[in-house]
C-alpha cells in the first residue's frame, strides 16, 4: 500500500480552496452538500497565513508561483495541502469519489493516474445502491444502543451482518427511516442466535482463480486459519482485523467452538481438507462449506 486512505469528518470543519478557474471550481464542487465551511481565496490573499487558520484541508490551483506561495502559507498554518495536478507538491491526493451521503467510497492512484481511478470508480458505482447512505445513518443512530446491548464483538458483528440483509436495511434503502428504525429495534430485542460456520477456501493461488463467493467470504471472515504456504494475494483479500490462527492452533474442536460462538471462520487450505475434520464439524452440527478455486479454461 503506497498511500493510506483516510476520511476526514467535515461537520464544523473549514476547507480552503485557493485559486480560480475550472480546476479550483471542480474542487469546490466536491464539497457540494457537505457540512464543511468552504473558503475561497485568490490573488495576494491566498499568500497570507491567516486565510488558512483553523482549516483542515487546502486545495490549491494555479501557476507555479501561485501554488508555491499559497502552499507555503497553508503549511505555515499547519494545514494539509493538495496542489491540483501536482502530486509531488501535495501532502495528500484527491481520489475519485462515490458519494452516497454517509457512505463514501474512494479510489486513488497516488495522484499518478486520475483517469484510471475514474474508470474504476465508474465500475464500482453501479454496485453501491443510492440508499446505502441511509443504511449507514440507521446504524450510526443506533450504534451506542447496539454496542451496549451486544458488548461482545463477535455477537455484535453477527447482528450487524444480519441487519445488512434484513427488512430494516431494505426499509432504509427505500427511504422509510421510521420503519427501518422500528425493525432494527425489534431485531435487537429478539436477538440473533449464533450462526457461525467454517469454510475451507483454496489458499495456494493464484488468487484470480478464486470464485466470487470465496472472495466474499474471505472479506467477511471473523477468524482465519492460515498455513505457512498460503498465497499472500489471497490472504490480502481478508479483513486485516480478522483474528488469525495457525493450523496447529485450530484443531476440529477449536473450530467447533468458534462456529458455535457465531464466528465466521475461514480455513485456507493448500491441500485437500482432512476428512476427519469435516466429519467432526458436521457431527457437531456446524455449517461447513468447501470453496475451491474456479476451474481453469
Amino acid at each position: 500500500m503506497d498511500a493510506f486512505p483516510a476520511f476526514f469528518p467535515l461537520a464544523g470543519r473549514k476547507v480552503v480552496i485557493a485559486g480560480v478557474g475550472e480546476a479550483a471550481d471542480a474542487k469546490a464542487r466536491l464539497f457540494d452538500g457537505s457540512p464543511a465551511t468552504i473558503v475561497r481565496l485568490d490573488g495576494p490573499t491566498a499568500f497570507l497565513v491567516g486565510g488558512y487558520a483553523g482549516a483542515t484541508l487546502a486545495f490549491i490551483a494555479g501557476d507555479d508561483l501561485f501554488v508555491q506561495a499559497a502552499a507555503g502559507a497553508a503549511r505555515a498554518a499547519r494545514v494539509l495541502v493538495n496542489v491540483v495536478d501536482r502530486p509531488e507538491l501535495s501532502d495528500f491526493y484527491t481520489p475519485a469519489l462515490i458519494d452516497r451521503g454517509e457512505v463514501v467510497a474512494a479510489v486513488g492512484t497516488t495522484g499518478g493516474a486520475p483517469m484510471l481511478a475514474s474508470l474504476i470508480r465508474n465500475a464500482i458505482e453501479t454496485r453501491i445502491p443510492e440508499g446505502s447512505g441511509r443504511v449507514a445513518a440507521l446504524l450510526r443512530k443506533n450504534q451506542t444502543l447496539v454496542r451496549e446491548t451486544l458488548p461482545e464483538p463477535g455477537a455484535r458483528r453477527a447482528f450487524l451482518r444480519d441487519i445488512l440483509t434484513s427488512p430494516a436495511a431494505q426499509a432504509a434503502l427505500d427511504g422509510d427511516m421510521d420503519r427501518a428504525d422500528a425493525l432494527l429495534l425489534e431485531s435487537l430485542e429478539r436477538g440473533v442466535p449464533p450462526r457461525g460456520c467454517v469454510r475451507f477456501v483454496a489458499g495456494r493461488g493464484p488468487s484470480d482463480l478464486l470464485t466470487v463467493r470465496a472472495a466474499r467470504v474471505l472479506a467477511e471472515a471473523d477468524v482465519l486459519i492460515v498455513p505457512r504456504d498460503a498465497e499472500p494475494a489471497i490472504l490480502s483479500m481478508a479483513r486485516r482485523d480478522a483474528g488469525r490462527l495457525t493450523p496447529a492452533e485450530a484443531d476440529s474442536q477449536h473450530l467447533i467452538a468458534l462456529a458455535q460462538a457465531g464466528r465466521q471462520v475461514v480455513r485456507l487450505v493448500t491441500a485437500p481438507p482432512d476428512p476427519r475434520d469435516l466429519k467432526a464439524l458436521l457431527a457437531a452440527g456446524v455449517t461447513v462449506e468447501v470453496l475451491l478455486a474456479a476451474p481453469q479454461t
